[in-house]
């Protein structure tokens, strides 16, 4: 049976993932589903919304499937998490996520792997991993320290502390804090908006600013600049800037 289903609508793909009686438990059949979403994605899209069906996002790892493994198996079973959720990261197509109830262990990986995440009231950030004799293996150790710094990521695997909701968004667990059951259309939201950018202007956002933000600073200006002048010599951004300034563009403000 799939355990993800992916709705259409207009340039924006809903992908969810569809094991609601797990709590959305991530096992090897559900990687390899998204995985197949992100390389062939559907139709002309700008922009994806990542969705769980019932009460939880994500309540990471499917435990059932931690079964006796070799060490070198283990590590080959991170690394193909690793690469399904880098296809996410650093893919052309923006991703927002909509955070709900348990984000979890590998849930909470999969989350920090898209651009823009949107959490509900009911979301709770949890990496239990420490209390289970575990470490995580689906990129965590890396994503979630550039979020919220190491020592933060150690507390919440050695004590087994949990965030909730408002204290997720605070250390930037999340971009967005919505009311309850209001996640999907923020994010639908976002990502309409998303989508509606030059397609090169997001290239560079996904593409280019994460190495210039890794960059040494004279090298990080030099990518800048490169990007800078090659986003804005295509005509689709002489053509929005004609726009603007002839008053056919919306202004930024509230």
């Amino acid at each position: 049976m799939a355990t993800t289903s992916v709705e259409l609508r207009d340039r924006v793909a809903v992908l969810r993932l569809a094991r609601p009686a797990k709590r959305n438990a991530l096992d090897d059949a559900t990687i390899l589903e998204i995985e197949r979403f992100f390389l062939d994605p559907p139709g002309e899209i700008g922009a994806v919304v990542l969705d769980a069906e019932g009460e939880h996002f994500c309540a990471g790892l499917d435990l059932s499937e931690l079964t006796e493994r070799s060490t070198w198996e283990a590590v080959e079973h991170s690394l193909l998490w690793h690469r399904v959720f880098d296809r996410i990261e650093a893919g052309p197509l923006p991703v927002v996520a909509v955070l709900r109830g348990a984000v979890i262990g590998g849930g909470l990986e999969l989350a920090v792997s898209a651009h823009v995440r949107v959490a509900e009231p009911s979301a709770f950030y949890a990496l239990p991993e420490g209390q289970r004799g575990l470490f995580v293996g689906g990129g965590g150790s890396v994503r979630v320290p550039r979020l919220i710094g190491a020592h933060r990521m150690a507390d919440m695997m050695l004590t087994g502390r949990v965030y909730d909701a408002a204290e997720g968004q605070a250390v930037g667990l999340s971009h967005y804090l919505t009311g309850a059951g209001e996640g999907l259309a923020r994010a639908l939201e976002l990502a309409e908006k998303i989508a509606g950018n030059a397609p090169l202007s997001n290239f560079a956002v996904l593409t280019a600013l994460p190495r210039i933000a890794e960059a040494a600073p004279a090298q990080g200006y030099l990518m800048e600049s490169l990007m800078s002048a090659v986003s804005a010599g295509s005509e689709e951004a002489k053509g929005r800037l004609r726009a603007f300034l002839e008053g056919r563009a919306g202004k930024v403000g509230r």
